[in-house]
């Protein structure tokens, strides 16, 4: 069974912008173009999609998932075999104010010494255009079938 992760394309109008987020810890510190994402996570099977995409939201920007009707905006598969389900909401949040849940890393490699990283260390408000370029290549399409969705 492959991985599947849930996540919220979190846009406002107009333009539309969309919310991207940077991983976070050292494997992604120098990366950029290609290496954002929408907020998501994975669940497992005993979980709804659509609920594990509102609790991801929430653990990696530290805000409260939008209310109400979402967009449902389908799967996409990731280059190493994940399923991306994805939705999008209306909503505006502070970027700079994120606050994300952290993970654990043995740093630098083979030290012995442990060491917690934010699982996002930034997110940032992209009109589609700059989002294209710097959202991890697979999920390109979600942001298609946004704009598709607006008109």
């Amino acid at each position: 069974m492959p991985r599947r992760s849930a996540g919220i394309v979190l846009y406002r109008q107009p333009g539309p912008e969309v919310l991207l987020v940077h991983p976070g810890g050292p494997l992604w510190a120098r990366r950029d173009t290609g290496a954002w994402s929408i907020p998501k996570g994975e669940y497992s099977d005993d979980e709804e999609p659509a609920a594990a995409a509102r609790r991801e939201f929430t653990e990696e920007l530290g805000a409260p998932a939008p209310e109400g009707e979402m967009i449902d905006l389908g799967e996409i598969k990731q280059p190493g075999g994940k399923l991306v389900r994805a939705w999008a909401a209306p909503g505006d949040l502070d970027a700079p104010q994120i606050r994300s849940n952290t993970f654990t890393l043995e740093w630098p490699p083979h030290s012995g010494r442990m060491s917690e990283f934010p699982e996002v260390d930034r997110a940032q408000w992209f009109a589609l255009e700059q989002a294209r370029e710097r959202i991890n290549p697979a999920q390109i399409p979600l942001l298609d079938r946004l704009a598709q969705a607006l008109g």
